[in-house]
């Protein structure tokens, strides 16, 4: 699998899986198969396949305005593709972070 990060700024270049990573109350990051039912890969962009559902927030709140797509569940993985959400999204107690199928356009690291 590769994991789905959330965060509140751009991760950088030369930034890993924690850098400016969501810290909500319940937050994990999310597994997504590494293959064609998971993503799609065209040159050096992806593009996400399937659903990508994030823990429901339990307490705290802050704004993801980024996601990451890379090779660890926790800690400083490295990074392999990124990008800007459409929209900033505002988290707080209640909110599911979701996004649709082709919701996340990301570009190699």
């Amino acid at each position: 699998s590769l994991y789905v990060s959330l965060h509140t700024g751009d991760p950088g270049e030369a930034g890993n899986q924690t850098t400016n990573e969501c810290a909500y109350t319940s937050y994990a990051r999310v597994g997504v198969a590494r293959s064609g039912a998971g993503w799609t890969v065209s040159t050096n962009a992806v593009t996400n396949a399937a659903l990508v559902q994030f823990p429901q927030c339990t307490g705290s709140s802050e704004t993801a305005t980024h996601f990451a797509i890379g090779t660890a569940s926790s800690g400083a993985g490295k990074v392999l593709y990124k990008g800007a959400l459409s929209a900033s999204l505002a988290i707080s107690s209640g909110i599911q972070p979701q996004f649709g199928a082709g919701d996340l356009d990301g570009s190699e690291d």
